[in-house]
């Protein structure tokens, strides 16, 4: 174990998209600092509401305190996630580099997608293994109804920038879709952008943590599930879940919310 409880790493958390996932927050504060304020989140309502990237973490901090981690740490991931939206970290390409110096696991980043029509972020992002990019809507109305973005942000901007990174990006891309009432009935509109992306994988989800919305039932989700059916789908009450001991269990609910 580290020799102090950390402030920037969390975990490892038992993920049912990336098995013992060590988290990495480049916003580490008290606030939810995010580009979106979806009506689902487990962490309630975003404090700080923006676009602006800028250096919240130092690099050099994150750097230590990842190092002081044991090596035989059991983890399957190093993720990028955290209290907010990860892009708007300024030195995320450079943290992720840092982190891939000192250890051997794969990198993930968990992003909502919001900046990915930014060129730097695109690049940011691709150094990374495995991207799990946010598309629970399929028109503007529906991601100003349920993901409510910052201003300046569109819905065409995320789809076109989407494509951009596919084509660039020579790792793992998943698209994780929550599911709630507002958008369980658009799902084939779903199911046609994930194929026009070429994602190599759609994570099909649904709020189980404790939010502000109820989470669909495994009848609705099956329905849903159907029409991704030529796709590869993962599905939140169906994947096997590891068993995990977090570093400090109050940082880890402090930026995931409650266990579900």
């Amino acid at each position: 174990m580290v020799n102090a409880l950390p402030h920037f790493v969390y975990g490892p958390v038992s993920s049912w998209r990336l098995g013992a996932s060590l988290g990495v927050d480049l916003l580490s504060r008290e606030e939810k600092i995010c580009s979106f304020d979806c009506l689902y989140c487990q962490l309630g309502q975003t404090d700080v509401h923006t676009t602006e990237r800028k250096v919240y973490v130092p690099t050099e901090a994150l750097l230590e305190e990842i190092s002081a981690l044991p090596p035989e740490l059991q983890i399957d991931f190093i993720t990028f996630s955290g209290r907010g939206e990860p892009t708007l970290a300024a030195n995320l390409g450079t943290a992720i580099e840092a982190v891939k110096k000192v250890r051997r696991e794969p990198v993930a980043i968990l992003t909502n997608a919001s900046l990915v029509d930014r060129e730097d972020v695109r690049a940011e992002m691709a150094r990374t293994d495995f991207v799990v990019a946010k598309l629970d809507a399929s028109s503007g109305e529906l991601l100003r109804s349920i993901n409510r973005p910052a201003a300046g942000i569109t819905y065409e901007a995320i789809l076109d920038g989407l494509i951009s990174f596919r084509r660039q990006y020579k790792g793992r891309l998943a698209l994780q879709i929550m599911f709630v009432d507002e958008n369980r009935d658009v799902a084939p509109l779903l199911a046609r952008l994930a194929r026009q992306i070429g994602a190599d994988e759609v994570q099909v989800n649904t709020p189980l943590r404790p939010g502000g919305k109820r989470p669909l039932d495994r009848i609705e989700i099956a329905g849903v599930i159907n029409c991704f059916r030529d796709l590869s789908v993962r599905c939140v009450y169906e994947e096997p879940r590891k068993d995990v001991m977090p570093i400090s269990p109050a940082e880890t609910i402090r930026r995931r919310g409650k266990a579900d």
